[in-house]
């Protein structure tokens, strides 16, 4: 299907209300598109995509650094969170969170000086500490995979940065000024491994350059009351007006700028009023536009999910893309991910497969909860990979579900048992499918809800899901 102006305009908008991603963004006829060969209104909804990514960056610091200090999934700039245990079904702080591993996270402003980041000894341990820029890019990634388990540091600089760094320390340079250190430790959830990893996170380190090699105490952070602390990050950008979401990115521009690559849309955006550098000026957007451009831009985004001209791949009902962390000028494929995967790591370190629907012979339709569902591997055709696995339940807005048995996800650490034959059953069920085959079930809601399969470190040699030579199996109903 090509993404044309008029689909966008109709399949896009109908794809939203259907999802109910975004409640704020109802239209009164999706049948209608007022706007027609306006082609400044198209630039404004392009410009809105560019810019997606940066403003839920900003939204998403906002919210975790909100606190005086550092409490469960918050903390203040500067400061590292460490979260002692998986997140539950109360965590709407990032879309399609993990539970597989402990966060280690931070976020940074490295705009007046750098900031050094030091990781312990992680032994055999798997982890990864991507760095994201303001525009969710991963410039870079240091753990297992690429550098190894050894003790290592990073001075994290600045766009306009030069300077010397201490020896041992080894800079990576960010493109922005905004830095998301959104570290991964696996932990198998035990009460002792999660002790083993606390330790870990514990050796974690993280001072400004001027305060590296001293005693640095942290300030307790400033708590503005203005920030909306209770609704999704997601809900917040998506209820903005055109003049609130464009006076807010031309604000971040002035120290996040955009890239080189960027200059063809940096040029198109003077045009209604958004100059790298300058603030937004409100007057060259026509005021018929304000409210359409977000349901229209946002209504794209999602339509992407489902026509993106070969960037979703869709296998047995899975859909997933290799496209995630580093996106160059495919700005709707990275509004697409901020939108519902902010944070995504690159392919080598993950890859995200997506089931919305079981494939059923006559017509595939959406899980519910109503429905008992099965995913089968094949004898010795376990994903493969280097890191871990694991499926994840998600309801429809792609946050956690609460169950019985507080189990998010499912994988080889829940000691599934094989059949006979050496193939191995996952049951995916509001139900429990009964105490003997309770090591192998994902519980569900009774509504709607979506599964994510996660894939760390796939391997890179056949089968492999990065060249398709490993296919995941379908959901089927049981």
């Amino acid at each position: 299907m090509k993404v044309t102006r008029r689909t966008v305009s109709l399949g896009g908008i109908a794809l939203l209300a259907a999802t109910s991603l975004s409640p704020a963004h109802a239209v009164d006829d999706p049948l209608v598109d007022p706007f027609e060969g306006r082609s400044d209104f198209w630039l404004a909804v392009d410009a809105y995509i560019y810019g997606y990514p940066l403003v839920t960056m900003e939204m998403t610091r906002r919210v975790v650094t909100n606190v005086p200090k550092v409490k469960g999934t918050k903390g203040p700039m500067g400061q590292i969170i460490k979260l002692r245990e998986y997140p539950d079904a109360s965590f709407k702080d990032v879309t399609a969170p993990n539970a597989d591993t402990l966060y280690t996270t931070a976020f940074i402003d490295v705009e007046k000086e750098p900031w050094v980041f030091s990781i312990p000894d992680m032994k055999d341990r798997y982890f990864l500490f991507p760095m994201l820029d303001g525009w969710t890019t991963v410039f870079q990634v240091p753990g297992k995979r690429t550098t190894g388990g050894g003790a290592q540091t990073y001075a994290i600089t600045g766009p306009g940065w030069k300077g010397e760094l201490p020896d041992g320390v080894t800079e990576y340079k960010s493109p922005t000024s905004i830095v998301w250190i959104l570290g991964r430790i696996y932990c198998t959830g035990t009460p002792e491994d999660y002790k083993e990893v606390h330790a870990l996170q514990d050796e974690c380190k993280l001072v400004p350059l001027s305060s590296y090699g001293k005693e640095w105490q942290p300030p307790l952070g400033k708590v503005d009351p203005k920030i909306d602390m209770k609704a999704a990050v997601r809900d917040q950008v998506n209820r903005m007006n055109a003049v609130e979401y464009f006076t807010l990115l031309a604000e971040l521009l002035k120290a996040n700028p955009p890239s080189d690559a960027d200059a063809d849309m940096v040029a198109r955006m003077a045009e209604i009023g958004i100059v790298p550098g300058q603030d937004f000026d409100k007057s060259k957007l026509d005021a018929h536009f304000i409210k359409r451009i977000p349901e229209i831009a946002f209504g794209r985004i999602m339509l992407h999910f489902k026509a993106s001209d070969g960037d979703i791949k869709d296998v047995n009902g899975w859909g997933y893309t290799t496209k995630t962390g580093i996106y160059g000028t495919d700005y709707v494929q990275r509004a697409l991910i901020a939108a519902i995967g902010l944070g995504a790591n690159r392919p080598e370190d993950a890859i995200y497969p997506t089931s919305t629907k079981s494939k059923d012979r006559v017509l595939a339709r959406a899980y519910r909860g109503s429905e008992n569902y099965i995913l089968t591997f094949p004898k010795d055709q376990m994903p493969p990979v280097r890191g871990f696995w694991s499926i994840t339940m998600y309801n429809d807005k792609y946050f956690f579900v609460e169950n019985p048995l507080n189990r998010y996800s499912i994988s080889a650490r829940q000691d599934l048992k094989a059949n006979p034959d050496g193939s191995v059953d996952i049951y995916i069920q509001n139900k429990s499918p009964g105490a003997d085959k309770e090591s192998n079930w994902l519980p569900a809601p009774k509504e709607k809800f979506i599964l994510m399969m996660r894939l760390y470190w796939p391997d890179d040699k056949s089968p492999s899901i990065l060249d398709g030579s490993w296919v995941i199996p379908s959901v089927t109903k049981a």
